[in-house]
């Protein structure tokens, strides 16, 4: 909930009247602010922010986009402020930063590094993906990742599951495919891989993240492929029949079908008589 002006006026007026006038107040080390979920963040979902503090402080502030959304007050052995975004809408994806203030002495500390909510919005396309290699390869490869934003254009993001950041982001100007590559891959970089992307229009708006690569890195060759390509053969015909396939390279330019006749089994002769 936001509090109103007038209560945090009065608690700025309490933190003046219990300084000097002639003091400066005394410049604090930054706190740190964390999101909970850091990532994944759906409209209607429910989001917590957590100030870290070196120190007990008075209270604590949280600021959105440069202005006071909320402020805490904090107990003497608080090293904490936690603040809850309820039913996240589209307004609330932004930077956050947050600070602290002490009574005595009197200071103020920096502002924290900001953060970003991003908020997902499913009508978005998820974006496509594919890899330039096999899913196993050896290390020391260079494997390239695409990713396509389908047509929204905006920058777009490599995911690497497990991470709670995005591992490369590429701005594709005005294009809709971004190429990431992995440069001298070991084994580090095994794992499943997707992408996402923010909407031109929608800084802080993102698309859900798409279907998943999975790479694997071994320190010897790679074996052939776990996944081979499937033998496509053509039905079996009848004892003497024929079967009905299409030559793409043969054949007649309209035909589309053309009828193979299939020769009738063989009879292969023995010294003790005939084999069918």
């Amino acid at each position: 909930m936001v509090p109103k002006h007038e209560d945090h006026n009065f608690h700025i007026g309490r933190w003046r009247a219990g300084t000097r006038l002639t003091a400066a107040p005394v410049l604090l080390l930054r706190p740190s602010l964390s999101l909970h979920p850091s990532q994944g963040v759906s409209l209607g979902d429910t989001v917590t922010l957590q100030c870290h503090l070196p120190q007990p402080a008075a209270w604590v502030e949280l600021y959105q986009d440069g202005l006071l959304r909320s402020y805490k007050d904090m107990d003497r052995h608080q090293v904490m402020a936690e603040f809850s975004l309820l039913c996240v809408k589209l307004e609330d994806a932004m930077k956050y930063w947050c600070h602290y203030r002490v009574l005595e002495p009197p200071g103020v500390s920096e502002k924290s590094v900001p953060i970003e909510l991003v908020v997902t919005d499913h009508p978005y396309s998820p974006p496509n993906i594919s890899i330039s290699h096999e899913q196993i390869v050896e290390v020391g490869t260079n494997v390239t990742i695409q990713c396509c934003s389908q047509g929204y254009g905006g920058i777009i993001f490599l995911h690497k599951d497990g991470h709670s950041a995005p591992l490369q982001h590429r701005d594709p100007r005005g294009g809709g495919t971004a190429t990431f590559t992995l440069f001298g891959v070991t084994p580090a970089d095994s794992g499943t891989y997707r992408c996402s992307y923010h909407p031109k229009a929608s800084f802080f708006v993102s698309s859900p993240l798409g279907d998943s690569v999975t790479l694997e890195v071994t320190p010897t060759p790679a074996p052939p492929g776990r996944y081979p390509p499937p033998i496509c053969l053509p039905p079996v015909p009848p004892m003497g029949g024929s079967v009905i396939t299409s030559l793409p390279h043969g054949g007649d330019a309209g035909d589309e079908h053309t009828q193979v006749p299939v020769p009738a089994p063989m009879r292969i002769a023995s010294q003790s008589g005939v084999l069918g």
